[in-house]
């Protein structure tokens, strides 16, 4: 059984890797073919999404996560199980927020490869899931536990909020760069307000989603090694 599950951590791996990648190389093209000149800043840009730096996490995670199935029986170390939590709660909400408020909706990086679109924000996501659910090797992770997994999401809408306004966006020819449409204090009429009000949500929603990362970790009956 660990054997089989450290096989479907590395073809997720290689499927999210591989997704990246083509939704890398197509927005290349389509920077060169919008007259884009500074692809560094671009390049940044991409790895700027949420979906994006939550899906290299996903990478790492299964990664790592197969090679502990495989090298080792028992319990997971417990700063790979909160590693693990964190990047679960993270995919989740990425799935939901995707699927809810961002399907259809045409991002910054230009056009999406729909076979990517696909694993970055469903099939990486339910696999995650999945994965905290059914694969060995999960010990219990303590409530505080919340407060560091809500930390990134925070800091990452932090550095997107005193990113955006100094960073031009080239292909629209604005002097401003914002990965997500609600996370974009010149689009509603209220402004930051609107914004702030996203964030809260955004810490709602996964904290609520860490809650029940927490809560799945203290179930004793899905905590066997074997």
């Amino acid at each position: 059984m660990r054997i089989g599950f450290a096989v479907i951590r590395l073809a997720v791996a290689v499927a999210v890797i591989a997704a990246i990648v083509a939704q890398l190389v197509q927005s290349v093209a389509n920077w060169q073919a919008g007259g884009v000149t500074n692809l560094t800043l671009s390049f940044a840009n991409f790895f700027s999404f949420f979906t994006i730096e939550s899906n290299v996490a996903t990478v790492v995670v299964c990664l790592l996560g197969a090679a502990l199935l495989v090298t080792r029986q028992g319990p997971d170390q417990q700063w790979f199980t909160i590693l693990r939590g964190a990047v679960v709660s993270y995919m989740v909400v990425t799935g939901i927020v995707y699927n809810l408020l961002l399907r259809g909706v045409e991002l910054p990086q230009g056009t999406t490869v729909p076979w990517s679109n696909e694993i970055l924000h469903v099939v990486a996501p339910l696999w995650m899931l999945l994965d905290w659910l059914l694969v060995p090797g999960r010990t219990a992770l303590g409530t505080r536990t919340i407060w560091g997994i809500i930390s990134f999401p925070l800091v990452w809408c932090m550095y997107t909020l005193v990113r955006g306004p100094l960073t031009p966006d080239e292909m629209q020819d604005r002097p401003y760069w914002y990965p997500y449409p609600f996370l974009n204090p010149n689009l509603p009429s209220n402004g930051y307000l609107s914004v702030a009000l996203y964030v809260i949500l955004i810490a709602l929603v996964i904290g609520l989603t860490a809650a029940g990362v927490i809560w799945v970790s203290r179930r004793t009956r899905l905590q066997r090694s074997e």
